[in-house]
């Protein structure tokens, strides 16, 4: 990302005091895994076209909180908002839910038995019901904004990591998502095929596309992020802009995190 795209994105983020009401609100969320709490009491705002990282150590909760946001895991307490409105309700359709809320993972989880078009084209036609010839317009510009039209009629196996998991991301992007959730969608990736997904995402990110990530690309996340929020033991320890978090971070658990990557 150049100087240029990173003063864009900043101008484009409002201060605090100028937002309206949150795209997507998580408040006082717990989770539990028999009895073992996996979140604690975790309250956190995604605004709309805000890109969200979220940072950690490994088993902090990240991937789970995710998991609750998108109604893939059941929380204990707590609520979620989507547009104002309750999702953590016993009458939450969250099929339809995850048509606003996407989510690409670590595992591309495409089928191996259809072309990249026919996965790509699932949920527009079996989910959405829309005609065909629309849903292939919005497939085709997709492909080809992330290098992948040439590819659409080979299959899973024929692909490389970093084509699967671009595919998987238009699979999501298809469904015209009003926020999308990325799980460490490079951790599985040769380090070669690493850079060519973080373009995709950057350019997401350049786009306003509302976005939470969890990754440990931490150059990625300086750049496209316009909050990091940074978890331990299941908790939100820190969540401030990036320039703050990997200049100054105001706890002594970040700054032992950071030291890691030589920040």
């Amino acid at each position: 990302m150049t100087d240029t795209m990173i003063l864009d994105r900043l101008n484009a983020v409002k201060p605090a005091e100028e937002r309206g009401a949150p795209l997507l609100e998580i408040s006082h969320l717990r989770k539990e895994y028999d009895g073992v709490p996996a979140l604690r009491d975790i309250s956190l705002r995604i605004d709309k076209q805000e890109v969200v990282v979220v940072l950690g150590p490994s088993g902090c909760g990240k991937s789970t909180l995710l998991r609750c946001m998108n109604g893939l895991e059941r929380i204990q307490a707590g609520e979620i908002l989507l547009d104002g409105g309750v999702l953590t309700t016993e009458k939450t359709d969250w099929r339809l839910i995850r048509q606003k809320i996407g989510m690409v993972f670590q595992s591309y989880e495409l089928f191996p038995h259809m072309t990249v078009l026919e996965n790509i084209l699932l949920g527009p036609l079996k989910v959405q019901k829309r005609k065909r010839k629309e849903a292939e317009t919005a497939a085709r510009v997709l492909l080809e904004r992330v290098g992948l039209y040439e590819k659409r009629t080979a299959f899973p196996r024929q692909l490389s990591g970093g084509q699967k998991q671009r595919a998987a991301i238009i699979r999501a992007l298809v469904m015209e998502p009003e926020i999308m959730l990325f799980d460490e969608i490079t951790a599985a990736l040769d380090p070669e095929m690493v850079r060519e997904v973080l373009d995709v995402m950057l350019e997401l990110a350049r786009s306003r596309m509302t976005m939470v990530i969890v990754t440990h690309e931490m150059q990625f996340a300086k750049a496209a992020a316009d909050r990091i929020v940074f978890m331990d033991e299941g908790e939100v320890v820190e969540d401030s802009p990036p320039g703050d978090f990997f200049v100054k971070p105001k706890t002594e658990r970040a700054r032992r995190f950071l030291n890691i990557f030589q920040f």
